[in-house]
């Protein structure tokens, strides 16, 4: 009984060290100084399409790229089974295709691709 007691305990200060670090600003996914920025997913026609929108205002498309890849291989592996995703690519075909919202987000989008 004492060995439960005493895990259970545990279980709540561990809890109650993650919600103070996100008091003083520790990673809670919405760190504006460093990773992960908050991202949303959201589904095209086609289950394999899919758009990122990362709040990440000011932050560069390489802190943007990191964000965003979490939720869409996700999205890749519980939609077709694969994680390989095919970037939409800006026209020099370089770079991710990225277009900031007028709220400051930027929005990338992709395409899981492999057999499904």
């Amino acid at each position: 009984m004492r060995t439960v007691v005493a895990l259970l305990l545990s279980a709540i200060l561990l809890q109650g060290c993650a919600t103070v670090r996100g008091w003083f600003g520790g990673s809670g996914g919405n760190n504006v100084d460093g990773l992960p920025y908050r991202a949303r997913i959201q589904t095209g026609d086609d289950k394999r399409d899919f758009t990122v929108t990362v709040r990440a205002q000011g932050a560069s498309l390489d802190a943007v790229r990191e964000s965003a890849r979490f939720p869409a291989t996700r999205h890749c592996l519980r939609r077709v089974g694969l994680s390989d995703i095919d970037w939409q690519l800006d026209p020099s075909g370089t770079e991710w295709a990225a277009v900031r919202t007028a709220d400051g987000d930027l929005v990338v989008r992709g395409r899981c691709s492999g057999r499904a």
